[in-house]
């Protein structure tokens, strides 16, 4: 056993090309197939713990799971389980987490899930415990998750750092979002940021996003540190973060505009795959750098000009998309794309056939409504869908109608030209003073009239812990805009949360406050 897993050890901290080698050689020594025929000899009179860092040593080693040897200490190991301490329980749980389920396996994974249902009172030590989670995995029960996270906040108060980083892997990899766990954890990782290495930042990332778990104060302390030590960080893993970031709907702004110079200053490092994540983590974040942002548009477009010649249809439809979404026209790229869709070249199969022709109808209204030749029209075709409305728009609908009087004073699900709908559109007097009754307004130009536009909004358009809309609803709030309607957006979770006073004192502050008319400043048209 001893030798076995010194072989293990050494052999673990190699190179994966030296792996390779060194295997092979360990495999071929005829010293290494004499302890393995001993090991099969004296497998049932092994004791418990040689047992199990034996199964441990070979598995890792990558001696076949289908082999006599291994399958033998699997079956040994079924028939000592009863007498295994809480650490060979561990290291049994993390050998059977690497090895592929056939028969034995899966009848000692049952067994050992059995007994750790029976020893989990018992076990103090905090890290058996995250192993026994991490090993068990997504496919434990419900209730021996639950147990498990008792026993875990029992020992939440001696939590060390480490292992609050192992922590967050183990929960991730139960799938088991646990607050008490986790709020602890956080904490703990934000106290000793800057002992975080990269990889174990992006794993936090990933971690988050499987659990659904958002926790903005984790999320910037994470950034903060990036940002304060971004000169040291390679451009690619600053992409890597950015993009983990974006996943989350988190929206670093700093080292946005950091990243942003870095790529203004050195563009040669974007290659086609670079360039495509920061593409996407700009348009959904819908973030415009603050410095040189016409520099930095002008250099993407650029760079997606020299990637034209080996692009595929997808890449490059999802490149103009990203681009128009920040109101960017790549026109070189815009021509090849709509070139290939006359021609009915732009197949792309590895994509949902809906989910592109959106995209390609997006890209489409861009191109007409971002135009620098664009002017607002006189008139707006529109269509009311239904006089219904959706359970969740059901308050506001109540609320409009508290405050105006009378259904007759707004309309709700208008639909626009260019695929655009609205939940409910107010019209106003040029002075901002008065709201008019539809019916009297709809034979007046837009220039006797102020047209608001409300969208209730989920949480998840948004951009984490902000009322900064995303990409798509930011690129829908300008076309709007351009159509004539000042856009009032709002965060449906937080106003169905509202006391009905509330509601109703809340719409009229957006329809009287003067905010409600001020138009955002012009994304990129005017480089257009």
């Amino acid at each position: 056993t001893n030798s076995l897993t010194m072989a293990w050890r050494l052999f673990k901290n190699l190179s994966e090309e030296q792996q390779r080698y060194e295997k092979q050689l360990i495999f071929e020594h005829p010293a290494f197939v004499k302890l393995c025929q001993q090991l099969l000899r004296d497998a049932r009179r092994m004791t418990r713990g040689d047992l199990v860092f034996s199964l441990h040593a070979l598995v890792n080693l990558g001696v076949p799971q289908n082999t006599l040897l291994v399958q033998t200490l699997v079956r040994a190991c079924q028939e000592k389980l009863n007498q295994l301490d809480n650490r060979c329980i561990s290291v049994l749980a993390t050998t059977l987490a690497r090895m592929d389920k056939d028969k034995n396996v899966s009848a000692l994974q049952a067994g050992l899930q059995l007994l750790v249902e029976q020893r989990i009172l018992s076990i103090r030590d905090i890290f058996i415990l995250q192993n026994l989670m991490k090993c068990l995995g997504k496919d434990a029960p419900v209730f021996l998750k639950k147990k498990l996270e008792m026993a875990v906040v029992r020992e939440i108060d001696g939590l060390t750092f480490p292992n609050a980083l192992r922590m967050f892997l183990a929960l991730a990899a139960m799938n088991y979002c646990s607050l008490p766990i986790l709020n602890p954890c956080s904490k703990k990782i934000q106290e000793n940021v800057h002992d975080v290495s990269f990889r174990q930042l992006i794993l936090i990332l990933e971690a988050c996003h499987t659990l659904l778990y958002r926790n903005i104060k984790l999320f910037s302390a994470l950034a903060d540190y990036v940002n304060s030590t971004a000169y040291l960080w390679d451009k690619r893993q600053i992409i890597l973060f950015l993009s983990a970031c974006e996943t989350l709907g988190f929206q670093p702004t700093e080292l946005l505009d950091i990243f942003a110079e870095k790529v203004t200053e050195d563009p040669d490092f974007l290659n086609l795959k670079n360039l495509l994540i920061v593409l996407r983590v700009y348009s959904r974040l819908n973030h415009v750098p603050r410095v040189q942002k016409h520099l930095f548009f002008e250099t993407l477009h650029s760079c997606l000009n020299k990637c034209l010649p080996q692009i595929s249809n997808t890449e490059l439809l999802r490149a103009v998309y990203a681009l128009g979404i920040l109101g960017y026209l790549p026109h070189r790229a815009l021509d090849e794309l709509l070139q290939k869709d006359r021609k009915d070249e732009l197949i792309l199969s590895d994509h949902p056939k809906e989910q592109y022709t959106v995209m390609l109808r997006c890209v489409k209204t861009c191109m007409e409504l971002d135009s620098p030749s664009f002017t607002k029209p006189a008139f707006v075709l529109t269509e009311n869908l239904s006089s219904l409305v959706s359970l969740n728009l059901r308050k506001a609908q109540e609320a409009l109608i508290e405050l105006l009087g009378d259904e007759n004073m707004f309309r709700q699900n208008v639909q626009l030209p260019y695929g655009y709908h609205i939940d409910f559109e107010i019209r106003m007097d040029s002075d901002r003073k008065k709201v008019l009754p539809i019916a009297a307004t709809d034979d007046h130009p837009d220039s006797c009239v102020q047209r608001l536009a409300f969208l209730f909004a989920p949480m998840s358009a948004f951009c984490l812990g902000t009322t900064n809309p995303q990409g798509k609803l930011a690129m829908k709030k300008r076309h709007l805009n351009k159509l004539g309607y000042h856009v009032i957006l709002i965060q449906n979770k937080k106003f169905q949360e509202m006391k009905d006073e509330d509601a109703v004192e809340f719409l009229k502050r957006k329809i009287y406050s003067e905010d409600a008319f001020s138009f955002p400043e012009a994304t990129l048209q005017d480089n257009n």
